[in-house]
């Protein structure tokens, strides 16, 4: 029997009502001590129940430790007080008969000294800067330049992982899914065109993937397989991560490694985040997705420009088990209800994506009956 954008899945430990996801969008909206606000709350709140929202909401990315931080006033999951502010939207969202995963992110290089403790320098695979800006104080700066991380603090890096793990858990979470893409750090680790490593995490494919297969290790201990994502984005160019010499072989023994750990989903981005879908014109080549969702046997879900027709046939024909909705979401709080209605969809407002108060966050309009 086929499966529709609109039936329920367990996706492992975590049943949902729909395969309507709302995928990890940073708004820039936290308060004091990177503490999730009551008005980030009422935006999770108003997406949650799947009747009208998403079966699966996936926050926003949120640093591990303060030295992850990349972004001014974006949330984290390492202080007593993050994990208070998070209970508050879990429990809303859990309210509303929704379900939530936090995405657990580490910036790497993209990141700026104003930001991180003491103006410390960013750490990353690499020495090398990245060509590319981030969002400060006073508006967006050029990203500072990076430190190799020793490979004796990779252990602590990795302990933060499992920690933050930990963590949304006590928050009240179900699950959480790894940022693994979009040229952060985890990324800046896997491909080739970034990593300039000599030690065990550089150089050939089973060294660069072996920080990812580490993490995910150390939070499926602490949480389970059946609880734990991974997001990647095999080809695209954001934060200046150059492609990869063999993509499909690098992404593809990652996902190989991690099989054995169960995880309850696999997130990909098909092409460019928030651009185009199809890289030919820049010269790169074809991504076979369906040869690398051959190495994963929990449920799949895909992002990137998905439309309603799109997404319908996508889990109509099997390609994808879920599809993550991003801007969509951003300005039709109640998309899960104008999807399966065809109803037109409110225009996004661009300028208040990043930081502001409730003006383009919570107050897009949903339907009336």
């Amino acid at each position: 029997m086929t499966a529709s954008l609109y039936d329920p899945l367990r996706m492992g430990d975590i049943a949902l009502a729909n395969r309507i996801v709302m995928a990890p969008l940073t708004r820039n909206r936290a308060g004091a001590g990177q503490v999730p606000t009551q008005l980030m709350t009422e935006y999770y709140r108003q997406r949650a129940n799947p009747e009208t929202g998403a079966g699966l909401i996936v926050t926003e990315a949120s640093q591990i430790s303060p030295m992850g931080q990349g972004y001014l006033d974006t949330p984290g999951i390492y202080s007593p007080e993050q994990v208070a502010g998070w209970k508050r939207v879990t429990d809303a969202v859990h309210g509303e008969g929704g379900k939530i995963v936090i995405q657990l992110w580490h910036v790497g290089r993209i990141s700026h000294v104003s930001l991180l403790p003491g103006g410390a320098q960013p750490v990353s695979s690499t020495n090398r800067p990245a060509n590319g800006k981030t969002f400060i104080a006073g508006g967006f700066a050029p990203v500072s330049a990076p430190r190799a991380l020793r490979t004796d603090e990779i252990p602590g890096l990795i302990a933060d992982y499992r920690r933050a793990a930990g963590l949304a858990m006590q928050a009240g979470f179900d699950g959480v899914e790894l940022h693994a893409a979009n040229g952060y750090l985890i990324e800046q680790f896997l491909r080739d065109s970034i990593n300039d490593r000599s030690d065990d995490y550089g150089g050939s494919v089973e060294n660069r993937t072996r920080l990812l297969a580490e993490v995910l290790q150390a939070i499926t201990a602490e949480i389970g397989g059946g609880r734990t994502g991974v997001r990647l984005s095999p080809i695209t160019p954001s934060n200046d991560a150059g492609q990869d010499s063999d993509a499909q072989a690098t992404y593809g023994r990652a996902l190989e490694r991690v099989a054995p750990l169960g995880l309850a989903y696999v997130h990909v981005v098909e092409g460019a985040t928030g651009g185009p879908r199809d890289l030919s014109a820049q010269g790169v080549a074809p991504f076979d997705y369906a040869a690398l969702r051959a190495h994963h046997r929990g449920a799949w879900m895909v992002n990137n420009a998905y439309d309603r027709p799109m997404a319908e046939a996508a889990v109509h024909n099997g390609t994808a088990d879920l599809v993550a909705f991003g801007k969509l979401f951003i300005a039709n709080p109640d998309l899960g209800r104008r999807l399966r209605q065809g109803a037109p969809l409110n225009p996004l407002d661009t300028a208040t994506l990043y930081g502001g108060d409730a003006h383009g966050y919570t107050d897009y309009p949903a339907l009336v009956d």
